[in-house]
């Protein structure tokens, strides 16, 4: 494959782009002229709106916020920031390709897109190792959970992101093609091949791995605790559901996008592993707005599954309703927190029976 072709694939907004070698990819014109519009302009509309929700009403929530709330709000800043770039790649699907907002927002709307999708990892990697420490590793936990240690951690993943997303902001650029503007990337060598593909195992599989891991551990935590204790807990049930359903949608959300990308570098690297360019294109043309969608669903997980976060948001839309009763105190506190304290305590309790039955 050629690689200038392949550059096409190494990031998702300009797959969909006018390029002469795949022309054939773009006979399904309802589909990037229809069909994608109308989908980026839903995740615009609901990302907006249910992340300036979630970090209004964690914000501005009277008491103490959880340890966890810090990672929550800067994932909705990031997810914020990254829908706001929508209606530019709103109006280039409709106009099949063109860039028609100039060049420097061709290069910064790229720039934030990449930022947020390392942001977005590297914060849900902290999260998972946030609540691995505070289920598996209390001793370890309550030396290093802390606030400061949180907005450092949160600081640093920003840091590290906006670095990231540097190679982005100097290879995209503005290029004419028969006379006809297009937002895309610089001929891509070797070198930047590589590159791309040592970035993305360390900016996503690693993460991904370490995210799974985690949860796989916490997991195993609570059932082997729930087998030790005999009591059928709700709040373990439904923990591990929360566990599932978090670790799913971000699988579902960014593994075929990634899948995809890696598979086309993989095949820019190697000219005898001959992938078709028509399937890659459609491929990341297909996952590329799944993975975006995971924008506008986190605000909808929290809501759904966290009481915590759930009785926020609606004390934030309804001030009426703030002596309105949302339910038992153990659903709406911190879950995580609740979880540790409830495990040790009862492996606690188990432990000094025995010594005092020896």
């Amino acid at each position: 494959m050629d690689p200038e072709a392949t550059s096409v694939y190494l990031e998702y907004f300009f797959v969909t782009s006018h390029n002469p070698d795949i022309e054939e990819t773009h006979s399904h014109v309802p589909y990037t002229s229809v069909f994608l519009p109308v989908f980026y302009t839903a995740v615009f509309l609901i990302g907006v709106s249910g992340n300036l929700i979630l970090m209004s009403a964690l914000h501005f929530k009277r008491g103490s916020r959880r340890l966890i709330d810090i990672f929550i709000i800067n994932l909705a800043a990031s997810d914020f920031i990254f829908v706001i770039t929508l209606p530019l790649w709103v109006d280039k699907e409709a106009s099949l390709g063109l860039w028609r907002t100039g060049s420097f927002l061709c290069k910064g709307s790229s720039y934030m897109i990449s930022v947020n999708m390392h942001c977005n990892v590297f914060l849900l990697t902290c999260m998972s190792v946030d609540r691995y420490l505070a289920i598996v590793c209390p001793a370890v936990s309550r030396k290093v959970r802390r606030r400061d240690c949180a907005y450092v951690v949160c600081a640093s993943v920003w840091f590290v992101s906006c670095l990231l997303g540097l190679p982005t902001l100097l290879s995209r650029e503005l290029t004419l093609i028969d006379g006809k503007p297009y937002c895309a990337e610089e001929r891509a060598t070797p070198i930047k091949l590589t590159w791309a593909l040592v970035a993305l195992i360390f900016t996503f599989f690693a993460p991904l791995v370490s995210i799974v891991s985690c949860y796989c551990c916490i997991t195993r935590k609570l059932c082997v605790h729930y087998q030790q204790s005999g009591k059928h807990n709700k709040k373990l049930r439904k923990s591990i559901k929360i566990i599932f359903i978090v670790v799913a949608a971000f699988v579902l959300s960014w593994l075929p996008f990634n899948t995809f990308k890696l598979l086309a570098i993989v095949s820019g690297l190697q000219q005898e592993l001959y992938l078709s360019s028509a399937f890659l294109q459609r491929g990341m043309e297909v996952s590329g707005p799944l993975a975006f969608a995971n924008s506008c669903v986190n605000p909808f997980i929290y809501y759904i599954f966290d009481g915590y976060i759930r009785r926020a948001i609606v004390r934030c839309l309804c001030p009426c309703l703030k002596n309105y009763d949302f339910g038992s105190s153990t659903e709406t506190s911190d879950l995580t927190k609740a979880l540790s304290n409830f495990i040790h305590a009862e492996d606690f309790a188990r432990k000094r029976k025995r010594s005092v039955s020896l």
